[in-house]
C-alpha cells in the first residue's frame, strides 16, 4: 500500500509498466468532469471508475481485495478514510472470490485507517485488503484499475 500525492506520482512509474500511462491519465484528464461510472483508458489493461457518493461508516465498510488489478484510488473532493490490512492477515472471509468482478470481501477489521485528502491517492496491490469510501460526508474520487 502506498499513500502519496498525485504531484509525486512519477516516482512510482518503475513499479509497473502501466503506471506511467495510468498516472498520466489522472494528471491530464479533467477528472471533475467525468460522469460517475466506468471510463476506458487503455482497453482492459487500464480503466477508471469515477465515484461520487456519501461515505459509509467504518463498521459498514468491508475489506476487499482484487487478484487481477491494482487500484490507484485518487480522492478529488472530501476525505476518504480507507481501511487497510495485509491480505495474508485476513482470516474471516465474507464472500468467495468473484472472478467476474475481481473482488472478494472480508469481515476482518482493518489494521489501520488512512485519511486520504483531495489530491492524494492510495495505491493498493493484490496483497492489500482495503475498505474504501469511509467518510461522514461526500467523497468524489477516481479509481484507476491497472491489470497485473
Amino acid at each position: 500500500m502506498i499513500l502519496d500525492t498525485l504531484k509525486a506520482s512519477d516516482r512510482y512509474h518503475g513499479l509497473h509498466p502501466l503506471f506511467a500511462r495510468a498516472f498520466a491519465f489522472l494528471r491530464d484528464t479533467d477528472l471533475l468532469a467525468l460522469e460517475p461510472g466506468v471510463h476506458a483508458v487503455q482497453g482492459e489493461q487500464i480503466f477508471a471508475i469515477a465515484e461520487a457518493c456519501t461515505g459509509r461508516t467504518r463498521i459498514d465498510a468491508k475489506l476487499e481485495c482484487h487478484r487481477r488489478y491494482i487500484d490507484i484510488q485518487l480522492v478529488l473532493e472530501g476525505i476518504d478514510e480507507m481501511g487497510w490490512k495485509p491480505l495474508a492477515d485476513c482470516v474471516e472471509p465474507a464472500t468467495e472470490y468473484d472472478a467476474e468482478r475481481d473482488i472478494r470481501f472480508f469481515n476482518d477489521a482493518p489494521a489501520s485507517w488512512i485519511a486520504t485528502p483531495p489530491g492524494s491517492f492510495c495505491l493498493f496491490f493484490p496483497d492489500d485488503a482495503h475498505a474504501p469510501l469511509v467518510s461522514t460526508g461526500l467523497i468524489h474520487k477516481v479509481v484507476v484499475k491497472i491489470a497485473l
